[in-house]
């Protein structure tokens, strides 16, 4: 029997997923507003027969924060419709937040990326996080958490129905007859606690149907919204267990649902470090590490872990810390702190560069061989279905990752030597969706 298959994404951000990747003085810093840099980083990602590029979204900056470094440039569907002309199989998914996106918008931009791409786009519906980006769309803030998710089911619903309101087969095209069987659009008459929609949707169901649906929420909330209608998941997860501890609980949340948690892939974020030699590899996150301004770093963990750590020694290991349980601060980032602590025993610095590169999520350094045997560990336990994967560079890691660690999966089995799919469904192994209309509609000739 063959060995089960990784999904791998690449998360395509600014010069690299470490803080101070832009600092290197040869990183792509200067070129994050050249469409040609990006379209080097997809064309990579798909020579290395990735399932697909992920772009994240914010939609606010503060001073402060662009001083640090670069955030958001592109608006992701736009830069995304422009890859879908310089690449042939890979696929293209972006961030929309149900926030600020009425439906009937985003439904109409994603079935609009889906024809232009011949059938690759994916969208991860997102909550938003900051009422400084609900300040940009005339509201004063983004409302509590319950009610966003409820805004994003709804938003889910109304996306998916208009997806099915105006099928591809309406289309004839006869010259002597019609152009479209009205009879197989159908408005959706939605009148929802959030949205009032009629429909139906003025562009023809693309290549599949529908694009691929991703989730990423990891609070009570988004994990249900995912149970329900999720086709893949961005997971957060510092180590293995971490990982298989969501995804037994997802998992559990998806049959709950009556879906096939089997069907909907789980791909926890990763940072690697490749080299190959170890030392090679701990020589790239050393050098990257050493480009951290360690004062405004160690101000930031300071409040995380509610110490004055200004004194701390960088190169000697991270002093002991209160265990989680009488820690009286935010525990969130504690824990992950902690679990970070746990796993990689690293000094001050090293902690300071897993935080700057990827936050909470898993860091792997090492040959091409140790990196795959973990992530072949993750695969046989359940822990994940593949990664999004996070280069602390770009494009150097997505490069290392592609010469280095591809080639090895590929020889063991666990990744694709070529693309037998033209669209994203079938990259993940992912039938068409279900139609969302009405029995009644849907059961029409056509």
């Amino acid at each position: 029997m063959s060995p089960k298959q990784l999904k791998l994404n690449l998360f395509i951000y600014g010069a690299g997923h470490h803080q101070a990747a832009w600092r290197d003085p040869d990183s792509a810093a200067e070129r994050l507003g050249d469409t040609g840099y990006y379209t080097q980083l997809a064309q990579t990602a798909e020579r290395g027969l990735l399932d697909a590029v992920f772009l994240a979204d914010g939609q606010s900056i503060s001073p402060q924060a662009a001083k640090a470094g670069p955030t958001w440039f592109y608006e992701p569907l736009t830069l995304l419709s422009a890859l879908s002309q310089h690449t042939e199989h890979i696929g293209l998914v972006c961030t929309v937040s149900s926030s600020f996106y009425s439906p009937f918008h985003a439904a109409r931009m994603l079935a609009s990326l889906d024809h232009l791409s011949g059938g690759r786009a994916g969208v991860n519906v997102v909550t938003s996080m900051w009422d400084a980006e609900a300040q940009n769309h005339s509201m004063p803030g983004l409302g509590d958490h319950d009610t966003r998710y409820a805004r994003a089911d709804e938003f889910i619903q109304v996306v998916r129905r208009l997806w099915d309101s105006f099928p591809a087969q309406a289309i004839q095209a006869s010259r002597d007859g019609d152009f479209a069987s009205p009879e197989l659009l159908q408005p959706i008459e939605h009148v929802g606690e959030h949205f009032t929609v009629r429909g139906p949707l003025n562009v023809p169901g693309g290549p599949q149907r529908a694009p691929v649906l991703f989730q990423a929420g990891s609070s009570p909330q988004g994990r249900e919204l995912a149970a329900k209608y999720a086709e893949a998941v961005y997971a957060v997860a510092a180590d293995r267990q971490m990982a298989l501890d969501y995804g037994t609980d997802l998992r559990s949340r998806i049959a709950a649902a009556g879906r096939d948690p089997e069907a909907v892939a789980i791909m926890p974020g990763l940072v690697t470090y490749v080299g190959r030699t170890h030392e090679e590899a701990r020589a790239k996150q050393r050098r990257l590490n050493e480009l951290l301004p360690t004062g405004d770093a160690l101000k930031q963990l300071g409040v995380f872990v509610q110490q004055d750590t200004s004194g701390w020694d960088l190169d000697a290991p991270v002093p002991e810390l209160p265990p989680l349980h009488s820690f009286t601060g935010p525990k969130g980032r504690y824990a992950t702190i902690q679990r970070l602590i746990a796993v990689h025993q690293p000094t001050v610095r090293e902690l300071l560069g897993l935080l700057a590169a990827g936050g909470g999520h898993a860091t792997m350094i090492g040959t091409p061989q140790s990196i795959v045997d973990e992530m072949e560990q993750w695969l046989d336990c359940g822990a994940a279905d593949g990664f999004n994967l996070m280069p602390p560079t770009l494009p150097g890691g997505i490069e290392d990752f592609v010469d280095l660690v591809i080639p090895e999966l590929q020889r063991r089995g666990l990744f694709r030597t070529a693309y037998s799919s033209s669209t994203l469904r079938g990259h993940l192994g992912l039938g068409l969706p279900a139609s969302s209309r009405p029995r009644e509609e849907a059961s029409q000739p056509g």
